[in-house]
């Protein structure tokens, strides 16, 4: 199941009672607009405990479509690459400590 906005603002709000829901999906969407903002200048976002984000380029090339054969032009593009961190890849795997 994955999660989305909405889901994780009715768990926060099980959390934190005494906040809104505007004022939830506030504070989400500051989050996620400054991640945003930080791997559009090509930086790092590190978060502890969960993993890194950050901004790769991949270089031009020439492909082939599978379906046809036709070989393809692909422009360079960036894309993100995401790193797990040893505490989340611990729980994911029930290892201990």
């Amino acid at each position: 199941m994955a999660i989305v906005k909405s889901e994780l603002i009715k768990e926060l709000k099980k959390s934190y009672p005494n906040f809104l829901n505007k004022d939830l999906n506030k504070i989400i969407e500051i989050i996620l607009k400054e991640i945003k903002q930080t791997l559009q200048r090509g930086e790092r976002v590190e978060l502890r405990n969960f993993g890194t984000f950050r901004a790769n380029e991949q270089k031009a090339s020439i492909r082939r479509n599978p379906k046809t054969g036709k070989k393809v032009s692909v422009p360079k593009k960036k894309t993100i690459r995401w790193k797990m961190s040893k505490d989340l890849f611990k729980k994911l795997n029930n290892e201990k400590e």
